[in-house]
C-alpha cells in the first residue's frame, strides 16, 4: 500500500502515517533555525575575544571538522533511517533506550529556559517602542547608584519632585541598562532564597511566547515548516543591518580589532583551555544530543542526501557565528569610544551582552528605538526557532511511543505540552527567576549533554552495520568515503568528547549570578535536575534485563543487538536486508542465543 501511494502521488507525503517535510527548503530552514541560536549571538563573540581573537577560529573550525560535522551527520542519518524520535531510535541498542528518554528530558528542561529567554526578548522589544528608550538614562526607577557616565555620577531624574527609591541590590555604581535589567525588567531579588512574587509583565510575555509556539506547531511540521521561512531568515536580515550600521560608527574598528583583528594572540593556541572552549562551543551550538536533529531528520524522505544537508547546516551555523561577532563588536567598539574606555571593559557574555551591554550601545545610536526593536525581534526569532525544535522532540517522541493515543491528537498534545511548560516556567518569572534560569542552564545545558551523546556508545555497537544502513539511503560509497567518517565516529570524536567531559567535571565551579552564590539547597536541586535527566539510562537498562529471560551474558548480547523493530519505517525501503523472513537471521547469523524473544520484545517500547 505504501509503495502504491508513493508511486502514484509523488507530491504527497512519502510516509503518509507520520508525514514528511513539504519540501527540502522547509527542512533546511528548520535545521538552520534550530542550530542557529542564542549561543551564536552572545557566546561565540565573547569566546573569540577571550581566546585570542582571530586565532580562536583555528581551533573552532578544527573542532567543527573533527567533532561537529561527523556527529551532526550521524544524528541526521539515524533519525532519517528509522523515521522515529529519540526514544524509539534506541531500538538499535535496546539496553540503552534510557538515553533516548534522557534526551527528551533535556529538551523538556531546556525548553523552560528558552521560553523564559523569549519572554525577556518580548518584554524588551515592547519596551523599545518608546522614545527615549527607558534604559537610556537614570529615570524615576533608578537609585542613587545609577551612573550615566556623566560627571558626578548622580542619579539623573527626568521627573520633578521624584526621589531615587532604595534598592536591596547594592553593588556599587551601575549603568542605567544594568539597573533597568535588575530593577525593572527582572525586579531581581537578593538571592534564590528570596523568591518574591511573580513579575507579571514577564508572566504575560511568557504566556504570549507559549501562544506563539503553540500556533506555529499546532499542525506539526506542516505549520512550523511555513513559519521558519520567516523566523530562520529574518535574523540574517537584522544581523546584516546592524553590521552595516555598526561599521559606520566611530570606534567600530576598535571593536572589530579586539574581536579578530590585530589583537589576535596566536600564543593562545598553546593553551588547552582554548581548544576545550572551541570544542564545547561547536557541540552546543549545533545542539547535538538535544534530540532536535534526530527529530527533525525523522520527517525526511528515506533517500534524502543527508551528507549534503549536514555540510550546509553546519557551515551556515559557524558562518553565522562569525558574522554575528562582527555586528556585535562593531557596536561595542562604538560604545567603548563613547565611554572613553577600552573595549575589554565593555565586553561581556550571556545575559550581560544581550540585555545590558548591547542595549546600552543601541541607546547611543540615532533612532535608537528602531535599532533596539530590530535587535530584540532578532533574539525573539532566534529563540523561537530553537523552541520549535525542543517542543517537536517532546511531541514526536510521545506520538511515536504511543501512536494509538496521540497520532490523531497532535494539536491537543502540542497545546498540553506548551501549557505544561508555561506552568513549569512560572518560577523563572518570579523575582528570583534569573537565578532559576541560570541554574537550569548550568546543570541541564552543560556537560550532561556529553553523557547522552550516542557517539560514545556507537563506537562499541554496530557501527559497521549502520554504515550499510546509510548506504541504503544514499547509495553505495567507496571505502575512502567511509574511512574519514569511521575515523571520527570510532576514535576522534569519542576521544574529544571524553576529554571535554572529564575536564568539565574536574573544573566544575558552582554557579553564581551577579556575584550572588547559590544556597546549598539550590545547588542540591541543580544536581537533582541532572540526576532526573540521567537516571533513565540505568533504570531502563535494569528493567529490560529483569524482564528478559536467559543468562546475563546472553541477555546482554541480545539487548545490545538491534531489535527486530530497528528497520526503515516503510516496507518499500526495507529491501532484502530487512525483510520479515530474513531480519532476525541477518542480525543474529550465529543463532546461538537461547533467549525468549517474545518476552524481550514485549519489554521494548
Amino acid at each position: 500500500g505504501a509503495s502504491l501511494v508513493y508511486n502514484i502521488c509523488l507530491s504527497c507525503d512519502e510516509n503518509t502515517e507520520r508525514g514528511n517535510w513539504a519540501n527540502k527548503r522547509e527542512y533546511l530552514l528548520s535545521m538552520i533555525g534550530y542550530a542557529v541560536g542564542l549561543g551564536n549571538i552572545w557566546r561565540f563573540p565573547y569566546l573569540a575575544y577571550k581566546n585570542g581573537g582571530g586565532a580562536f577560529l583555528i581551533p573552532y573550525f578544527a573542532m567543527l571538522l573533527l567533532n561537529g560535522i561527523p556527529l551532526y551527520f550521524l544524528e541526521s542519518a539515524l533519525g532519517q533511517f528509522c523515521s522515529q524520535g529519540p526514544i524509539n531510535l534506541w531500538r538499535m541498542v535496546p539496553l540503552l533506550q534510557g538515553v533516548g528518554i534522557g534526551t527528551v528530558m533535556v529538551s523538556l528542561v531546556i525548553s523552560i529556559y528558552y521560553n523564559t529567554i523569549i519572554a525577556y526578548s518580548l518584554y524588551y522589544m515592547f519596551a523599545s517602542m518608546q522614545s527615549p528608550l527607558p534604559w537610556s538614562d537614570c529615570f524615576s526607577w533608578a537609585d542613587s547608584n545609577c551612573n550615566t557616565g556623566q560627571a558626578g555620577g548622580q542619579c539623573n531624574l527626568t521627573q520633578e519632585n521624584t526621589t531615587c527609591p532604595p534598592t536591596n541590590i547594592s553593588v556599587g555604581m551601575q549603568s542605567p541598562t544594568e539597573q533597568y535589567w535588575d530593577r525593572v525588567a527582572l525586579q531581581r531579588s537578593s538571592s534564590l532564597d528570596e523568591t518574591g512574587s511573580i513579575v507579571w509583565h514577564l508572566a504575560l510575555c511568557l504566556l504570549l511566547s507559549s501562544v506563539i509556539v503553540t500556533a506555529a506547531l499546532i499542525r506539526g511540521i506542516k505549520s512550523s515548516g511555513k513559519v521558519v521561512y520567516f523566523t530562520a531568515t529574518f535574523p540574517y536580515v537584522v544581523i546584516i543591518i546592524l553590521l552595516v550600521r555598526g561599521v559606520t560608527l566611530e570606534g567600530a574598528t576598535d571593536g572589530i580589532d579586539y574581536y579578530i583583528g590585530t589583537q589576535s594572540n596566536l600564543t593562545k593556541l598553546t593553551e588547552a583551555e582554548v581548544w576545550k572552549d572551541a570544542a564545547t562551543q561547536i557541540f552546543y551550538s549545533l545542539s547535538i544530543s538535544w534530540g532536535g536533529v534526530i527529530t527533525l531528520s525523522s520527517y525526511n524522505n528515506f533517500h534524502n542526501n543527508m551528507v549534503k544537508d549536514t555540510l550546509i547546516v553546519t557551515i551556515t551555523n559557524s558562518a553565522t557565528s562569525v558574522l554575528a561577532g562582527f555586528a556585535i563588536f562593531s557596536i561595542l567598539g562604538h560604545m567603548a569610544h563613547i565611554y572613553k574606555l577600552p573595549v575589554d571593559e565593555v565586553v561581556t557574555e550571556g545575559f550581560g551582552l544581550a540585555f545590558i551591554a548591547y542595549p546600552d550601545a543601541l541607546s547611543k545610536l540615532p533612532i535608537s528605538p528602531l535599532w533596539s526593536v530590530l535587535f530584540f525581534f532578532m533574539l525573539l526569532t532566534v529563540g523561537l526557532d530553537s523552541q520549535f525544535g525542543g517542543i517537536e522532540v517532546i511531541t514526536t517522541s510521545l506520538t511515536d511511543a504511543f501512536p494509538k493515543v496521540f497520532k490523531s491528537k497532535h494539536g491537543l498534545l502540542t497545546l498540553a505540552t506548551t501549557c505544561f511548560l508555561y506552568l513549569l516556567g512560572l518560577p523563572c518569572v518570579t523575582e528570583a527567576g534569573i537565578y532559576w534560569v541560570t541554574l537550569i542552564d548550568k546543570f541541564a545545558g552543560s556537560w550532561v549533554l556529553l553523557i547522552l551523546s550516542e557517539n560514545l556508545i556507537f563506537h562499541f555497537t554496530g557501527g559497521n552495520l549502520f554504515i550499510k544502513d546509510m548506504e541504503m539511503m544514499i547509495g553505495k560509497r567507496s571505502f575512502g568515503f567511509w574511512l574519514w567518517w569511521r575515523a571520527c565516529w570510532f576514535f576522534i570524536s569519542p576521544c574529544i568528547i571524553s576529554v571535554i567531559l572529564v575536564w568539565s567535571v574536574v573544573t566544575f565551579v558552582p554557579p553564581t549570578y551577579g556575584g550572588v552564590p547559590y544556597p546549598d539547597w539550590g545547588l542540591a536541586l541543580g544536581w537533582c535536575i541532572l540526576a532526573f535527566i540521567l537516571m533513565w539510562i540505568p533504570l531502563v537498562a535494569v528493567y529490560k534485563l529483569i524482564k528478559a529471560k536467559g543468562s546475563l551474558r546472553e541477555v546482554c548480547m541480545f539487548l545490545c543487538t538491534p531489535s527486530e523493530e530497528w528497520r526503515p519505517y516503510l516496507n518499500v525501503h526495507r529491501g532484502e536486508r530487512y525483510s520479515d523472513d530474513r531480519y532476525l537471521q541477518k542480525r543474529n547469523p550465529s543463532n546461538t542465543l537461547e533467549v525468549d524473544v517474545n518476552v524481550i520484545s514485549s519489554s521494548r517500547l
